[in-house]
């Protein structure tokens, strides 16, 4: 796949880019683990997530926040690498203008940014956030959350405990016009350790049967650019 460099908010992004053969396909972006705390985009759940899309035909983007591999700049604990999720966006839509619809995916902090992300792009109309820290991070921005997407965590998750995934899900279920699906991996602590399979398993099978037209509510919510 084509290493890439391209400008961002604080320097250059480094990046792996997967462009479809159809003009119009959809996007897909996939967020990495925390910069401070060994996360880049070759994690291997990202890798996974980013083989995922790309199998099914999306073209595809993950690169490093600033301040990991290539990518300059200095961590910004959030409001920086958000940036540089929108310009990573940004310069995917800039090559494929026919592309009408995105979707994001991100682990850990990823899944925060890719979140974030989600409500200042009306283009996003499905995510994965794989285990997300509501305990760590404020979600509270998602209101309303915009889109139908995948939340999945282990049970056996210590740096984002069960308890506190469920209650972020329970407070997006309450919302009328879309879909959040939840699933658990059993046994899975935070960085999936011997579970990878079971979870990419999860995420395929929300992903085909999203591509296929299901888990998403009837009729689809308009959204309002």
């Amino acid at each position: 796949m084509p290493e890439i460099i391209f400008n961002g908010p604080a320097g250059r992004l480094e990046g792996r880019y997967q462009p479809s053969k159809q003009k119009n396909a959809p996007i897909a972006i996939v967020l990495h683990p925390h910069p401070q705390f060994g996360g880049t985009m070759n994690n291997q759940i990202v890798y996974q997530l980013f083989y995922m899309f790309q199998k099914r035909g999306f073209t595809t983007l993950r690169f490093n926040f600033r301040s990991i591999g290539r990518s300059q700049g200095e961590f910004d604990h959030g409001a920086g690498e958000l940036s540089d999720a929108a310009s990573a966006l940004d310069w995917v839509q800039s090559l494929h203008p026919d592309s009408k619809s995105c979707w994001v995916a991100g682990y850990s902090f990823g899944a925060w940014i890719g979140m974030q992300l989600l409500m200042r792009r009306p283009e996003i109309e499905g995510f994965m956030s794989i285990a997300p820290q509501p305990n760590i991070y404020d979600f509270s921005f998602l209101a309303p959350c915009p889109s139908s997407g995948l939340i999945i965590n282990g049970d056996a998750d210590k740096v984002a405990p069960e308890k506190d995934v469920n209650g972020l899900v329970e407070k997006l279920k309450t919302q009328k016009g879309i879909l959040i699906t939840h699933r658990t991996v059993p046994g899975a602590n935070h960085f999936f350790n011997g579970q990878t399979e079971t979870l990419m398993a999860e995420c395929e099978d929300y992903l085909d049967r999203r591509l296929a037209g299901e888990l998403t509510p009837e009729p689809a919510a308009k959204r309002i650019r």
